[in-house]
């Protein structure tokens, strides 16, 4: 299989796939492309204004007191309008799930700490901690593991 990437500012995106025969691969690329609005960019609400916020300056989505919000790499913490599984579905894979009511930006994953109860929390590279269930963090590292 080949791949080829051409960045021509001056046209327009497309994407032609040349395979053999549609497979469950082939679909997902499908569903991918389809998906992807051609935006890396999320509104965020504060009480004062909207802010544009880069998906990759988002270090984790998170639901406090039933409202989602995305806390950023100045650790601001910016409402959405989404709910968290409709994000799971729209944001990256390097978004991985941390717990019931938090994804977390891998990239921006600076460290897991052991407490002294023996829970594990996600620290940030902007200084927000995150505490990481059992099944999740069985989950990435098997997902660590893997790379």
């Amino acid at each position: 299989m080949k791949f080829t990437l051409i960045i021509d500012k001056d046209k327009d995106e497309e994407v032609v796939a040349t395979v053999h025969e549609r497979s469950a691969l082939v679909g997902e690329i499908e569903a991918l492309i389809l998906k992807h609005s051609g935006s890396d960019r999320i509104p965020g609400y504060t009480e004062d204004d909207i802010k544009m916020l880069t998906v990759s300056e988002i270090e984790c989505v998170t639901v406090l007191d039933g409202k989602t919000y995305a806390i950023d790499s100045r650790n601001q913490r910016y409402r959405l309008k989404l709910r968290l599984y409709e994000l799971e579905q729209q944001l990256p894979s390097s978004f991985i799930r941390i717990n019931k009511s938090t994804l977390a930006n891998e990239s921006r994953l600076d460290r897991f700490a052991v407490t002294y109860a023996g829970s594990v929390d996600a620290v940030f590279k902007c200084g927000y901690r995150e505490y990481v269930s059992r099944r999740c963090f069985a989950q990435i590292k098997r997902r660590f593991a893997a790379k």
